[in-house]
């Protein structure tokens, strides 16, 4: 999700607002609510949609197939729950909830760690993508989380592991990832910049 901060915003600093306060003052608008402070989101680049596009299909195409849960895109607010007192919630790019998450949906948002968040960068947002994010995910307990890059044409799957640590389960620009939370699901990462016809992706997966 690419953000803004205006410059109205950085020299005057917001008033707080409760997470309360800001379901009700930003209800319908794409913004995520950060430790008090509400982060509106900038209008995403043409390129941006066709990677989102393009990845939200097969994946799914995947979990609908095989009845393993729900894929969502924006806007769908993430709750994070993360410890000492930090409140943070995000709108990822692309989430997966499976059947077993512990999670629950609100009537705005969904409270809980996901099982897995896609995060469609930026030059903008690389920064709080590829390291912000990345520590609140990580610390949350999603267990993977993908950063895809569409402007440099390199992709990082990070899968969580016993320690509670995101660990690099592929990065680049060409080659095979498997995914540990989508049994079975694999993805040939060059797809992501050649975006070859759908119909003969989900035929590879088995889909079609």
């Amino acid at each position: 999700m690419e953000q803004v901060v205006s410059t109205e915003a950085r020299t005057a600093p917001q008033q707080p607002r409760t997470f309360a306060e800001f379901l009700q003052q930003y209800d319908g608008a794409h913004a995520e609510w950060v430790n008090g402070e509400v982060v509106p989101a900038m209008p995403v680049s043409i390129e941006h949609q066709r990677s989102s596009r393009f990845l939200y299909t097969p994946l799914s195409s995947w979990v609908d197939y095989h009845n393993l849960g729900e894929v969502y895109h924006p806007p769908l607010l993430v709750k994070l729950p993360l410890p000492e007192g930090r409140e943070v919630a995000r709108e990822p790019d692309i989430v997966v909830i499976l059947n077993s998450n512990a999670g629950r949906f609100e009537a705005q948002y969904f409270d809980g760690a996901p099982d897995l968040i896609v995060e469609i960068v930026s030059p903008a947002s690389r920064h709080t993508d590829r390291f912000v994010k990345f520590e609140e995910y990580e610390t949350a307990g999603v267990p993977e989380y993908w950063v895809i890059d569409p402007d440099r044409r390199y992709a990082e799957f990070f899968q969580r592991d016993a320690a509670g640590f995101y660990r690099v389960a592929f990065g680049g620009s060409e080659g095979v990832y498997r995914s540990r939370v989508l049994e079975g699901f694999w993805l040939e990462v060059g797809w992501l910049w050649a975006r070859p016809p759908l119909w003969g992706v989900l035929k590879q997966l088995g889909l079609g």
